[in-house]
């Protein structure tokens, strides 16, 4: 066992390690860990530290041509490394299926962006990542015994409350996690993620698994589910609980149907075979890869030292109801993953500010409530058909209102005036209403948001029967609460993680609807009532960061080679001093990127912040060479040979039939043309833009066209010309469609 995880360490070691394309430097990597210790954030720039050595190192070309430079900065490629672990699973089975059904399902792959700010058609990043699994033994030998005693006991000791004999029987998820958190621990070998499948004995009893202690009611519901995404890295499938069946109710995707045809219901149903087994098992992983390990970015997100959240409660009760709309819940879901590191980075702070204004008092809040009221129709049958009026607001209207009244709400609210440069600022406005009726945003969210502000509603309507349906029963939305909705809301807005359920998929050009993840502990999704992060929204926090810092460096070091291309390539361009200090700072640049990818793989993200930082020292000291000696070139003319006469383009032409003047180069016109036609036309010459002549370039030796019936050449003063620089025309009006044949062919 020891020896079969030492080699998946060696291997991921070897995978993500930094790939020189030239011969490692020796020192280099000492001297960046020294400015890692001294200078974390990389305020400065380290190249004038450099000692003379490391510079002639340096000053060695890594590259030939600048079409290896761009094939680098295309390549850089995260490897993302799972660790699988089988529970429950016969000794005999053998992993080859399941391997090679991963391998033959993904390649490299660019990160993707949803809603892309860069250009409206870009949705992909220029980093790509790629899928790396490991095979590791549970730590705990009697892992799967463990889990099955205490799954077994508490469906013993719980009191029934099903209403149905077919119906699930309710487990906490806490019962398994406690066991498998305690193996996942006592691993010495953490390399990336875990991930635990769990094949147990079939059960006396179905159950599934729940986040919920109250039991279900007519006025409350509670979805079962069979994955969790824990605090720590890892995260585990029970592949016996079930089969569980959520996702909308009347239309739309991401249905995890209550069939075998899902994944999760890979042993239930009809007996599978082994092959057929471990292709649903690797359909399952690799979902988990494309939605939780790789996700997809909400917004591009760069890196601020200060993150503000800015409350602004509108009310308009005087009697404020605390329940479900407690700022000091939402703002302890993100202060306590931030005081134990788990989604800041470097030297960033996180503040909340709070702020209230009565919708009597503020009159934009009450136009943009006004004005953002719509209505929609829909027909219930009871004894008939009965047509139903409800209302809601439209987003985006409320959205548009205040970015462009946002000053006059602000001073509304008593928010006072501060400088918009210290960092990032997202507010939340919270819209407290008086109102009776249900009143939802865009018909179906309770808080929506936008790259620039998070906006939230509720009512006093205090539950509602939604369009998601579990295990049966219609999921019912709790619409006084809003902890939930708006912490997810500003996960989006401040760091871009985008909600477990949507993925952006490049072959769709559209994003994909998917509820298999949206259960358990997500902020995301109707299906849970956790507002509780996993590692999922942490790391995706701090990643989206990076990879919106790295793709900004790699496209612009790629806009600065394609200028130095342009104009005549790095030796044309640079004197020698200068191109020396490029090669040497190209390779510094190409040393940290290479740094930055190996440093996210293995999920090190305090360095991969530092490289990534440091690399903007030398991108700027690269653009700055090219800039001044790009303004010190001088225009000149380089002659040239005249390209070979365009064959297939004048028989193209001559078929089509052409009545106005033909040119071709005047060193073409040699003894190498046969005219089918004779004609005593004239040929005028013409020079070229930039040289002197009064009218038709004569030269001293010409030549006429032969005649068919000639045999042999003669010359002449006006039918063709041996002249570099001048352009022989045929007069329009000799008509080549007239003449019935082709003009001109190859003898």
């Amino acid at each position: 066992m020891r020896r079969c995880g030492l080699f998946f360490f060696l291997l991921f070691l070897l995978a993500t390690s930094t790939s020189y394309a030239f011969p490692p430097i020796l020192g280099l990597d000492s001297f960046f860990s020294n400015q890692l210790l001294r200078d974390p954030n990389a305020v400065n720039d380290s190249f004038s530290s450099l000692p003379p050595s490391l510079r002639r190192s340096l000053s060695s070309t890594s590259f030939s041509h600048l079409h290896d430079y761009l094939s680098f900065l295309s390549d850089l490629t995260v490897a993302v490394h799972v660790d699988l672990t089988l529970v429950g699973f016969p000794p005999s089975v053998s992993n080859d299926h399941l391997s090679g059904f991963l391998s033959a399902a993904h390649d490299a792959d660019e990160f993707s962006v949803i809603a892309s700010s860069f250009l409206p058609e870009t949705h992909r990043l220029a980093v790509k990542h790629r899928l790396q699994v490991g095979f590791v033994p549970a730590a705990s030998p009697s892992l799967e015994v463990a889990i099955q005693d205490a799954i077994r006991r508490h469906i013993d000791s719980s009191a029934s409350t099903m209403r149905f004999p077919s119906a699930l029987h309710a487990v906490p998820f806490h019962v398994v996690d406690r066991i498998i958190g305690e193996d996942f621990a006592k691993r010495k070998q953490k390399l990336g993620y875990t991930m635990y499948l769990l094949n147990l004995s079939p059960s006396s009893k179905p159950y599934a698994y729940t986040s919920n202690q109250n039991d279900d009611s007519l006025a409350f519901s509670r979805c079962l589910g069979t994955v969790w995404m824990a605090n720590e890295r890892y995260m585990w499938v029970d592949l016996a609980a079930g089969p569980v069946n959520y996702g909308p109710s009347i239309s739309g995707d991401g249905l995890i149907a209550p069939g075998e045809f899902h994944p999760l219901a890979a042993l239930h149903g009809r007996p599978k075979s082994e092959k057929a087994f471990f292709a649903d098992v690797a359909s399952l992983i690799w979902s988990a890869y494309r939605s939780l390990l790789v996700p997809s970015l909400r917004i591009p997100v760069f890196f601020e030292e200060n993150l503000i959240v800015r409350f602004v409660h509108v009310f308009e009760s005087e009697t404020k109801d605390p329940r479900g709309l407690d700022f000091q819940t939402i703002e302890k879901a993100f202060t306590d993953e931030a005081r134990s590191g788990g989604m800041l980075m470097g030297r960033q702070k996180l503040k909340f500010e709070k702020y209230e204004v009565k919708l009597s008092s503020c009159a934009i809040c009450s136009f943009s409530v006004s004005k953002a009221m719509n209505s929609y129709t829909s027909r219930f049958l009871f004894e008939n058909y009965t047509l139903i009026v409800n209302e809601y607001l439209d987003s985006k209207s409320l959205h548009d209102i205040i970015s462009r009244s946002g000053e006059e709400l602000k001073r509304s609210a008593g928010v006072p005036p501060v400088d918009e440069e210290l960092g990032r600022i997202i507010p939340v406005y919270v819209f407290d209403l008086e109102f009776d009726k249900l009143l939802m945003l865009d018909r179906y969210h309770q808080a929506v948001a936008f790259k620039d502000m998070v906006i939230a509603v509720r009512t006093r309507g205090s539950q509602s029967v939604s369009d998601y349906s579990c295990n049966g029963r219609h999921v019912i939305v709790q619409a006084r609460e809003l902890e939930r909705s708006i912490v997810g809301s500003i996960l989006q807005s401040m760091w871009g993680v985008s909600p477990t359920h949507i993925t952006w998929s490049p072959r769709h050009n559209s994003t994909l609807i998917d509820y298999t993840w949206s259960i358990g502990q997500t902020p995301f999704g109707p299906f849970s009532d956790l507002h509780s992060l996993s590692f999922v929204q942490k790391d995706a926090a701090r990643r989206n960061v990076l990879l919106t810092t790295l793709n900004y460096t790699i496209t612009s070091a790629i806009d600065v080679l394609d200028a130095v291309a342009r104009l005549g390539g790095e030796k044309k361009l640079l004197k020698v001093n200068n191109f020396v200090e490029f090669v040497q700072r190209w390779n510094v640049l190409k040393y940290k990127l290479e740094r930055t990818i190996s440093a996210i793989s293995h999920l090190d993200f305090e360095t991969a912040l530092f490289f990534t930082k440091a690399s903007d020292h030398d991108l700027y000291a690269i653009h700055t060479l090219v800039y001044q000696a790009s303004q010190e070139l001088e225009a000149s003319l380089d002659c040239f040979k005249d390209p070979p006469f365009p064959w297939r383009r004048l028989e193209g032409v001559n078929k089509s039939g052409l009545r106005s003047p033909f040119c071709a180069p005047v060193g073409s016109v040699e003894p190498f043309l046969n005219l089918s036609f004779l004609t005593s036309h004239t040929l005028n010459m013409f020079p070229s833009p930039g040289l002197p002549s009064d009218g038709p370039l004569m030269c001293d030796l010409a030549w006429r066209l032969q005649d068919p019936s000639a045999s042999s050449w003669h010359p002449t003063t006006a039918i063709g010309v041996q002249c570099r620089g001048a352009v022989l025309c045929f007069p329009d009006m000799l008509d080549l469609a007239a003449a019935g044949k082709t003009l001109l062919s190859p003898l």
